[in-house]
């Protein structure tokens, strides 16, 4: 076992039950988060990246479950802790989420309580996982905005959410988020909605924790040129499966799969103007209650065949020793059943 592993995620199948129909919204998803380095998770809205996330951190609806024979292992300093046979509201995931593991939703207006000041809900984290002083917990709490770079933050620990902008709002949630030093942080897309410059701020921030406190960060995105320039580690999802997997030279120099090429045929290149031929993704995402058979992305691959593709779904073929791809192409047409 790899020593710098935090959270290992192994087969991991999450379902959403309602109205007697089953969305298979993440179904066999694998890969390690590994202290002090980045894992950047891409692909188009739907593909299950959010209920990944969502189910590291137990924080999913009451109408969804981890399937048995699903992993997600946490290694603590003390040992390993199951974090998929715990209970989503449990002394163990509640002492987790915060101290240990810890999220920066998407939104932050809707992530953030508009009744309660920003130092309120910041020191709130302290309070339950820390054991402090209200005076250090100000303290703290004054000093984690500084460090995101809010201006006057004896002032603004006192504002409430709506009298932040939409960057300062989102520094507020890497506040909250970084407050007790956790080992794993999870970024859903955190600078959705945001102007470029700010995205670039946010983006350095996230990297200064990483390379200062050597904080493990999963990164959920679906732009893949943050992704170039931020990932270590690289996994493409698809419809809740993943279909490549390795480091970032692996993933951007040797693409493999068939809609990881298609992803990065559809991105400009700065500096190549506006000649510079992009290729839309033909097709739309299938509707999660009426999949193809086979593999998922075969309506919309250039390389689908019939009577091969639309057969079995194929297996995760190491294609180097950090380097994974899900297609029958390199597999000799073999794969498991649906």
């Amino acid at each position: 076992m790899d020593t710098d592993v935090l959270v290992q995620v192994k087969n991991l199948r999450t379902y959403f039950y309602q109205n007697g129909r089953c969305n298979k919204a993440v179904n066999g998803v694998s890969f390690d988060i590994k202290k002090g380095k980045t894992l950047c998770v891409v692909g188009e809205s739907g593909c299950g990246k959010s209920v990944t996330a969502s189910s590291i951190m137990q924080l999913l609806p009451e109408f969804s479950r981890i399937e048995e024979g699903s992993e997600i292992t946490y290694f603590d300093e003390e040992g390993p802790i199951r974090i998929d046979q715990q209970k989503r509201n449990g002394k163990v995931m509640r002492s987790l989420r915060g101290s240990k593991l810890a999220m920066i939703f998407q939104d932050p207006m809707t992530s953030l309580n508009p009744v309660y000041t920003i130092g309120y809900q910041i020191e709130e984290n302290l309070l339950y996982h820390r054991n402090m002083t209200r005076k250090a917990r100000k303290d703290r709490t004054v000093a984690l905005l500084k460090d995101m770079g809010i201006p006057l933050p004896e002032q603004r620990v006192h504002e409430y959410p709506h009298q932040f902008s939409g960057g300062m709002r989102q520094r507020a949630m890497i506040a909250m988020a970084m407050s007790c030093d956790p080992r794993v942080l999870i970024a859903d897309e955190p600078t959705t909605a945001l102007d470029v410059t700010i995205q670039a701020q946010v983006f350095e921030l996230i990297m200064h924790l990483k390379e200062n406190r050597n904080t493990a960060i999963m990164l959920i995105t679906h732009d893949m040129g943050v992704v170039s320039e931020l990932a270590d580690d690289v996994v493409v999802m698809y419809m809740g499966n993943v279909v490549e997997q390795g480091t970032l030279e692996d993933v951007f120099r040797r693409p493999s799969h068939p809609y990881t090429e298609a992803l990065l045929r559809s991105i400009p290149v700065l500096g190549r103007g506006r000649a510079q031929d992009l290729q839309p993704i033909r097709g739309v995402t299938p509707d999660p209650y009426d999949r193809p058979s086979g593999c998922q992305f075969g309506p919309r691959c250039d390389y689908f065949q019939e009577g091969v593709c639309d057969v079995c779904l194929p297996e995760m073929t190491k294609l180097s020793a950090t380097h994974s791809a899900r297609c029958v192409r390199y597999e000799g047409g073999q794969g498991n059943e649906n």
